[in-house]
């Protein structure tokens, strides 16, 4: 019997069509898996820094050892009027003061040249300002109600 060709069965001798060159559909499947999976990780070595456990956690970014009152009464973080002296004599139980705030008073001491109670102020009225507050400890708001 004869088949016409490219409709019998195949043998070695038959022409093989483009048709029969196509890709299967699991094979696009697994394509993309590996492509998403490439880029997968191309981003995340990419963006690495930005992945970190402290962006995850943000109150873990500011985070220091804090360190004690004698510590802090060395760094001349004391004064008449803020004694931490005192508090050793008294035997506080506290680890000390807080750390940011001790950073922030004595980067103004360096950079003011300022002591320790002028820069605990300079630091104050910053933060007043942030917080649309004036010195005075009166809001700047117009709309805020100071008296009744």
């Amino acid at each position: 019997m004869a088949w016409p060709m490219g409709t019998g069965p195949r043998t070695s001798a038959s022409p093989v069509t483009a048709s029969d060159k196509s890709p299967k559909p699991a094979m696009y499947f697994w394509l993309s898996v590996f492509a998403l999976s490439a880029l997968l990780v191309m981003l995340t070595f990419r963006y690495r820094t930005a992945l970190s456990m402290r962006s995850l956690f943000p109150r873990l970014r500011h985070y220091q050892p804090v360190s004690t009152f004698a510590d802090q009464v060395d760094a001349g973080l004391t004064s008449s009027s803020f004694d931490i002296e005192a508090n050793i004599r008294d035997g506080d139980s506290r680890a000390g003061l807080d750390e940011r705030g001790t950073q922030e008073v004595l980067d103004i001491m360096r950079r003011e040249r300022v002591n320790f109670d002028q820069a605990r102020l300079i630091r104050q009225n910053q933060i007043f300002v942030a917080n649309g507050i004036d010195p005075s400890g009166m809001p700047l708001d117009a709309k805020a109600v100071t008296r009744l």
